[in-house]
């Protein structure tokens, strides 16, 4: 992995040097447009529309709109004046229950390394926070911008998560959130729990799978290698208009036994093993 920053972790009076890699990357299967004509790669170009030609970077200048059609010019001087202390390091603020902080909040995750001589620090704190349970909460800035951060443990390594300021979240005022509370049965609401409690189990994220980039990639390697793309049967319309209380207690009962097949299928699993065991044993 790349390091993308290197700098400290500051809390108390300890500093904690270290680099930063970035932990998460998407996967997506990208396209290049073409032009169908010619089958070349469609270029995006900065143009100006009012001086009717293509503009060169050093000609480009950041405006903010302040009111529609009307900027304020930000140049390389005006961000210099900014006061940015501590570009190098992240300072914790706070120490903070996980749970307290709701996942809303988190943006991006970071590996953090220890650099050298900070290997027994960084050590200590990762053993402290993972024994008290607690993440940090700290600012820090990354190319000339200010984030909020947590830092967490995770397998060991000290994870930054950078998340929004509370300014940034959006508020669900405005949603139209449905029947009212006091509307609901009492049975639909036992029958909603008791489907929740037959599906639930621990968190193995190894078993999810992106079946729609899978796909699309065999159909990929398919075109590549020359052979007939075959398109999927069409799938039959559903009526949409449901009872609730039927689909709660058909999604139950389909829980229910499910469950109960894998409980036999492992039952009968473990006496097949046995008696192999028996068998190999005489």
């Amino acid at each position: 992995m790349r390091t993308l920053w290197k700098g400290a972790v500051s809390f108390g009076l300890v500093n904690i040097p270290i680099k930063m890699y970035v932990a998460t990357e998407h996967k997506d299967i990208k396209f290049n447009f073409l032009h169908k004509e010619c089958m070349n790669p469609i270029q995006y170009r900065k143009f100006c529309p009012h001086c009717d030609r293509e503009i060169a970077s050093e000609e480009i200048v950041r405006g903010y709109e302040y009111q529609k059609g009307s900027y304020v010019v930000i140049n390389e001087e005006d961000l210099e004046r900014i006061p940015l202390e501590n570009t190098k390091t992240i300072d914790i603020l706070d120490f903070v229950d996980l749970t307290q902080v709701d996942p809303i909040y988190f943006d991006k995750t970071y590996y953090l390394e220890p650099s050298q001589g900070g290997e027994k620090a960084y050590g200590l704190l990762v053993e402290a926070m993972s024994q008290t349970g607690k993440v940090a909460i700290a600012k820090v800035m990354i190319r000339s911008k200010q984030s909020l951060a947590a830092l967490r443990i995770k397998d060991q390594v000290l994870i930054m998560e950078t998340i929004f300021w509370p300014d940034e979240i959006r508020s669900p005022s405005a949603l139209n959130l449905g029947v009212d509370r006091s509307k609901l049965h009492d049975n639909e609401i036992k029958m909603a729990v008791s489907l929740i409690e037959n599906l639930s189990t621990s968190f193995e994220p190894a078993k999810y799978q992106n079946e729609y980039r899978q796909t699309l990639w065999e159909l990929i390697e398919s075109k590549i290698v020359g052979k007939e793309v075959v398109a999927a049967a069409p799938v039959a319309d559903r009526d949409n208009v449901v009872d609730l209380m039927e689909a709660l207690k058909a999604s139950v009962k389909l829980a229910e036994e499910t469950r109960q097949a894998d409980q036999a299928n492992s039952k009968s699993n473990k006496a097949t093993r046995s008696r192999r065991k028996t068998k190999t044993g005489s």
